[in-house]
């Protein structure tokens, strides 16, 4: 899938194993690593590898989704599709989201 970030702090957090390590500690930083390149290699949401929990989220985050990280932090993001794809009942066809925004890196618990 392609990822964009969607800010400049998520963008310097990402940008080097450096500020990984200082914004989310090492074990984090390892995870945050690997589940960028598992997000990166899958052709669309519904390849996305099952140990990485990818789940979608409710309330005010309504709309995005999110990745197990190093308990409690959690990659959140969402799709980047423009009309969104659909299936006829309404829900979100995964099989066709094949870009993401990274919107943040949380414990939202």
């Amino acid at each position: 899938m392609e990822i964009r970030l969607a800010s400049a702090k998520i963008k310097k957090i990402c940008s080097s194993e450096k500020e990984m390590i200082k914004a989310v500690g090492a074990d984090c930083a390892k995870k945050l690593k690997q589940r960028l390149v598992e997000l990166e290699a899958a052709p669309n949401m519904t390849d996305i590898p099952a140990h990485a929990r990818c789940h979608p989220l409710f309330g005010k985050r309504k709309g995005q989704y999110a990745v197990y990280l190093v308990h409690p932090y959690r990659l959140i993001f969402e799709p980047d599709c423009d009309p969104l794809p659909c299936k006829t009942d309404g829900g979100l066809d995964l099989s066709k989201v094949n870009k993401i925004l990274v919107k943040r890196i949380i414990d939202y618990h």
